[in-house]
């Protein structure tokens, strides 16, 4: 018969029996205990007397030990036990049942007087009895496994992966994965101190640099990225090393991740934090916590990308009530449904409301009285508003938007009012840019007049994993194999993720003063083209198959995003890597308010930004840098 014939006729009796599990294992483990006797005797006697030195009732004392065992481990429920995952769980389980078991057997035989039966054998059956069930257990489960690798290996199902960290990570890694179809060929770590070591019978064989390599010898169909603790370089490091194998890449969670409950044996796909390499921001968990907790917090735009996680942010840290101001009812329904069940003590409020509507604003802040409102309600995809009718809606939300619900935060007594700024408000060149300008001088301007609220902003890059972002965009279009497209080959952006993004501005909240602008120092920026090829690579795919097409910079694009304008001037705070910056004073904010009451009549949209900010807005500069 051929092997894999035989396999699969193994398979078939495995699957008929299992419904019979329970007593197939007692029957099993009597017949453990009638052969740990025998041992024992041999290994106690030796051949020549192990028969004939037994007393006559020896076999009525096997019978016993049978049943007692029996007993024991069904009251233990090891019958229960599926024994093709048997790990250390059950064996503890085992050794606790002998333990019982050969306790009690050594009380009635010596209470029954039974001398002719040699101490050291009462004392050494429970050890082979322990030995002998743990053995046959996982004889199963080598079994079992061989026979669903051979199964999956013909059937091109098995996955066989090369792991890159041999840390503790790594090694719980190999013991979860192993029973869902994976075959780990090997473990890459940068430590000489492991270099040869073998983890669970399975070799550290070279460093992250030999990955490509080794990938290729060890016949390797994925690579996994096992280091969860590492820092940022080190983890950009890794995902750089298996990117270059072109294999398909795939992670355990983060250290952030695990600590939520997630375990080590979830693999996950490539997510746009991976790929930043940098370290998180190091907040001031225990000031936040003194100005969140309880106190009434209301976040408009409450279901977007930024504000529903500004949502999770803020309820980590145990406001009395969170208000959420969301004009989409679907946003606004899923980010109740998760904070419910994730904070069902935590009351909230839903509301349907528009930051246009200023009446609507001033009755909820009437009604609700927050002491601290999150303002990140706004439009932001730049060619969209290039367009000029989506140019007056941009306008009316971003600008006339936060006028309104900055003026109700005031004119209701709100201590602390945050505005959700971003790098396209430095020497604006598009709509979404300048609008975003003009609100930072709306506050600004606010800051003076109504000194009891403090008035701040944050600034902050493009946000990777938001609605809109080319992380997504990028995935999908590799998915449908191609092309992938970048709108320069030069353009360049700094990134942050929507977490840490959140983080930011809850922490400037805390150290913000009124009329700041905070700035995050985000590193280096990252070109696009580059991480469109790092996403190429690490889904498996050869860039020669999949090519990226540059397709021209959109309406109001610029290749390179500036943070601060060039006469602004910035100070560290406590916080490591945010800034403060502190804008000079601008005509513009008495402007931009004249502009807001009074709104100048039949111009373009354009020519409303370029009257307000004057030089600071260039429209044409993105058409001139391409």
């Amino acid at each position: 018969m051929p092997l894999s014939s035989a396999w699969t006729a193994l398979d078939h009796l495995l699957a008929r029996i299992r419904p019979h599990r329970e007593p197939l294992s007692l029957l099993v483990d009597g017949a453990v205990v009638v052969l740990a006797w025998q041992a024992v005797y041999l290994f106690r006697l030796g051949f020549e007397r192990w028969l004939s030195a037994r007393p006559s009732y020896d076999a009525a004392v096997i019978a016993g030990l049978v049943a007692l065992y029996l007993t024991v481990l069904w009251l233990f429920k090891v019958p229960k036990g599926v024994w093709r995952f048997s790990g250390f769980g059950e064996i503890q389980r085992l050794a606790a049942a002998c333990l019982v078991a050969g306790l009690l057997g050594a009380t009635v035989v010596l209470m029954l007087q039974l001398n002719k039966v040699p101490r050291a054998v009462l004392a050494l059956h429970p050890v082979f009895v322990l030995a002998g069930l743990a053995g046959v257990r996982l004889a199963y489960r080598m079994l079992y496994e061989q026979m669903l690798a051979q199964q999956r290996a013909q059937d091109g199902s098995l996955r066989r992966a090369l792991v890159l960290g041999a840390g503790d990570a790594g090694r719980l890694l190999l013991a979860g994965i192993q029973h869902q179809g994976w075959s780990v060929a090997g473990f890459l770590d940068d430590d000489p101190a492991k270099r040869g070591v073998r983890i669970a019978g399975v070799p550290v064989v070279g460093a992250l640099a030999d990955t490509a390599r080794l990938a290729q010898e060890l016949d390797a169909s994925h690579l996994i990225v096992a280091m969860p603790s590492a820092d940022g370089a080190t983890r950009r490091r890794a995902f750089e090393a298996a990117a270059q194998a072109k294999r398909p890449v795939l992670t355990v969670p983060s250290s952030e991740e695990l600590r939520t409950g997630q375990r080590t044996d979830q693999l996950r796909d490539i997510q746009p934090e991976d790929l930043l390499g940098r370290e998180p921001v190091q907040l001031d968990e225990a000031g936040i916590s003194g100005t969140l907790a309880g106190k009434v917090v209301m976040i408009t735009g409450a279901g977007g990308s930024i504000g529903s996680e500004l949502c999770r942010q803020v309820a980590r840290f145990g406001p009395s009530k969170l208000v959420f101001y969301e004009l989409n009812e679907y946003n606004l329904y899923a980010i109740e449904q998760e904070l419910s069940e994730r904070f069902p003590h935590l009351p909230l409020v839903r509301l349907i409301g528009d930051v246009k509507d200023l009446d609507h604003l001033r009755r909820t802040l009437a009604k609700q009285q927050p002491h601290l409102v999150f303002h990140a309600a706004a439009y932001k995809h730049v060619p969209l508003m290039e367009d000029e009718d989506n140019a007056w809606a941009c306008l009316r939300n971003n600008t006339l938007g936060t006028y309104h619900a900055a003026l109700a935060s005031a004119e209701h007594g709100v201590e602390r009012f945050v505005l959700i700024s971003t790098d396209k408000a430095v020497n604006p060149t598009n709509v979404m840019g300048a609008t975003k300008r003009a609100a930072e001088l709306v506050i600004s301007s606010l800051a003076q007049e109504h000194p009891a609220t403090r008035f701040m902003a944050v600034r902050f890059g493009n946000v990777l994993g938001s609605s809109g972002s080319v992380i997504p965009k990028f995935k999908e279009q590799i998915a449908k194999g191609g092309p992938v497209t970048v709108t320069h080959p030069e353009i360049i952006r700094y990134f942050m993720t929507i977490p840490e993004a959140a983080r930011l501005v809850v922490q400037a909240a805390v150290i913000g003063e009124s009329g700041q602008v905070l700035v995050l120092d985000m590193g280096e920026p990252v070109k696009i083209v580059d991480l469109a090829r790092q996403l190429i690579l690490l889904s498996g795919h050869d860039p020669e198959d999949i090519p990226i097409v540059f397709s021209g910079l959109r309406p109001g694009e610029k290749l390179y995003e500036e943070l601060l304008a060039h006469d602004d001037e910035t100070l560290p705070t406590a916080v490591p890597r945010l800034r403060i910056a502190k804008l000079q004073p601008s005509a513009a904010a008495a402007r931009v308010r004249r502009g807001l009451v009074e709104p100048l009549q039949g111009l373009h949209p354009t020519a409303v930004l370029r009257a307000w900010l004057d030089t600071e807005y260039h429209p044409a500069a993105a058409q001139r840098t391409s």
